[in-house]
């Protein structure tokens, strides 16, 4: 009696456990097919939006194109990695786990705002045909000839040798460039 209960369950479960393997087999297919293909897929998205930005770009701005391709990629792995779990029968999992990036996301940009500010700022600068590496600038009362320009601050050299960094923000929002001597 106790030995054909215990007979009973474990068939039940077995029988079960074939079953469901039976059903997600073919999601679990379709989703290594997807996973194959995204991959494919993005890698030469991603590979032709570098192309086309550095040719856009001068090397002088290549910082920006980098940018732009980390981003890119970033939502491109994202959403392969939504829509993998949806095809494969996570569809809850893939709509919370959405909602909850983009709240987590929220919070960051709101913590990195000044790094944020300092990215797009140098932008700018980078993309300012007035403001070039060796140029005479003058920011917040402070004059120092330009040395390097990157994504989030600036490097001004002063008169007594001394490197000054400036955040962009800082820089974008007030310079002033002096005619060459």
């Amino acid at each position: 009696m106790v030995a054909d209960f215990v007979l009973r369950i474990v068939d039940q479960t077995i029988r079960g456990l074939v079953l469901g393997v039976e059903a997600a087999l073919p999601r679990l297919v379709a989703g290594v097919v997807f996973a194959v293909v995204a991959y494919v897929g993005i890698r030469l998205i991603l590979a032709a939006l570098k192309a086309s930005l550095e040719r856009y770009y001068s090397e002088r701005q290549q910082l920006v194109a980098q940018l732009f391709v980390a981003v890119a990629g970033i939502f491109l792995w994202f959403a392969a990695g939504l829509t993998f779990l949806k095809i494969v029968g996570m569809g809850d999992i893939a709509a919370s786990l959405g909602t909850a990036v983009g709240f987590i996301a929220l919070g960051v940009s709101y913590a990195l705002s000044e790094m944020i500010e300092d990215t797009v700022a140098g932008v700018y600068l980078l993309r300012d045909p007035d403001f070039e590496i060796g140029d005479r600038i003058e920011v917040g009362g402070t004059e120092g000839t330009v040395t390097a320009i990157e994504l989030r601050k600036s490097r001004f050299r002063l008169e007594d040798g001394d490197t000054w960094v400036v955040a962009n923000r800082d820089v974008e929002s007030e310079w002033t460039k002096h005619a060459a001597e």
